[in-house]
């Protein structure tokens, strides 16, 4: 019977002791983790949660590639569409697929929106997307055209123009746009991987309307396309 108490006793003390590492194993793993939540400078890209978003945003830079190397549909000059290999595109990351609620505006008034030379664009702001991107809220301006469509079979889209803190960087200096389906909703996916320059940004040429500085994002949109540089 002694020698069942006694060991008995050991075991409990080794029962002990294996918790007691155990205890600490997980204390050194919480320790060791990384704090960060959020991208660094140069971060990795998130993974979509489906393939078929990437794939969308992969299939949209694919289009784009295409667009500018057809000479029917480039707004590249001759000079630089001859050596035309394709756009630069941050890596397609699901942190800026975001989900807004949409406010509309019934009561907006068409405005004329400044371009890049004198031509002003007749707009109407259709309503406001509230969403939440890197655990800050921020909100967008949605505009529709009032101007009648130069394709009659093309479908009406939103406009969504930006700035964000990658201009005149990694970005055009003068910001981006987005083309949004016309929500059936109080919702719609604003994903910033299809963000795409003006085009006079590849060809003074085109009329391009300014981004109206009430749509500044105060972060790094780092998805889209990037600057172009002149070859």
């Amino acid at each position: 019977m002694g020698r069942i108490c006694i060991f008995e006793a050991k075991l409990q003390v080794m029962r002990l002791l294996l918790s007691l590492l155990f205890f600490l194993f997980l204390l050194l793993f919480a320790t060791c983790r990384d704090d960060k939540k959020y991208h660094d400078e140069t971060p990795a890209a998130h993974s979509f949660q489906s393939g078929g978003s990437r794939q969308e945003a992969l299939a949209f830079q694919q289009a784009m590639n295409e667009t500018f190397k057809d000479p029917e549909t480039s707004p590249l000059p001759d000079r630089y569409r001859k050596d035309f290999e394709g756009l630069d595109f941050f890596e397609p990351d699901s942190l800026y697929r975001v989900r807004a609620k949409i406010i509309r505006t019934p009561e907006a008034q068409p405005f004329l929106m400044p371009t890049t030379t004198a031509r002003q664009a007749r707009e109407i702001r259709y309503g406001i997307a509230y969403f939440s991107l890197k655990g800050e809220e921020y909100k967008l301006e949605l505009y529709r055209s009032m101007e009648p469509p130069e394709d009659s079979s093309s479908k009406e889209q939103l406009f969504l123009p930006f700035l964000d803190n990658t201009n005149g960087d990694s970005t055009y200096e003068g910001g981006r746009y987005l083309d949004l389906d016309i929500p059936e909703g109080d919702s719609l996916i604003i994903d910033f991987n299809k963000a795409y320059n003006p085009y006079c940004t590849y060809n003074k040429k085109y009329s391009c309307p300014i981004v109206p500085r009430v749509n500044y994002l105060d972060t790094e949109i780092r998805a889209g396309v990037k600057a172009f540089r002149m070859p």
